[in-house]
């Protein structure tokens, strides 16, 4: 039986491979969460209505739908690589409007956003979702997506909410390094 390979890179990035936090930098770097989080509405909303299609530029949204694939799949990597790591935020209660959509178990540990997606959906699967709010976005069509979309999409949301924290979370601990060290 053939073993079979998921690359993890995505398609259009060339040079060396990146690890899983790196690949998020990336993401952020050239997206932000607000926007992001926007534009991935707007497809899902544009998806269900029958009668009219998303009117942003199909560059921008080839684009959007490349760096969701990539942010996926770094959050997979970053799944596989986790090693029990001690959770830096204190038991206090956490304010609701911090959480978004995770869970406070969520918020301290990110890391659980990822696990929790990937042993409902597969990579494939969220690739199929992923193409198929596209799809069915940028155009007039009489059938609906076939699958449940609702889900994958809590969970795309919650990826991206959890990406950022790990983000957000790894500057606030190069900036205390930095200044303890002085």
């Amino acid at each position: 039986m053939k073993k079979i390979k998921i690359h993890l890179d995505t398609r259009f990035r060339a040079g060396k491979k990146r690890s899983g936090l790196q690949q998020m930098e990336i993401f952020f770097q050239f997206n932000e969460l607000d926007v992001s989080k926007e534009l991935l509405s707007n497809l899902m909303n544009y998806t269900v209505k029958r009668n009219s299609w998303i009117h942003e530029d199909p560059a921008v949204i080839f684009q959007f739908h490349q760096s969701m694939r990539s942010l996926i799949r770094a959050g997979y990597l970053m799944m596989l690589k986790e090693r029990k790591r001690t959770v830096d935020i204190q038991p206090e209660k956490i304010s609701p409007w911090v959480l978004g959509l995770l869970s406070e178990k969520e918020y301290r540990n990110p890391v659980l956003v990822f696990k929790t997606a990937f042993r409902e959906y597969t990579l494939k699967e969220f690739d199929y979702f992923l193409s198929g709010i596209v799809y069915f976005s940028m155009g007039v069509y009489k059938n609906l997506p076939e699958r449940n979309i609702v889900m994958p999409y809590i969970h795309t949301v919650k990826m991206l909410d959890a990406a950022h924290l790990i983000i957000q979370r790894r500057k606030e601990r190069k900036t205390a390094d930095t200044h303890s060290g002085q």
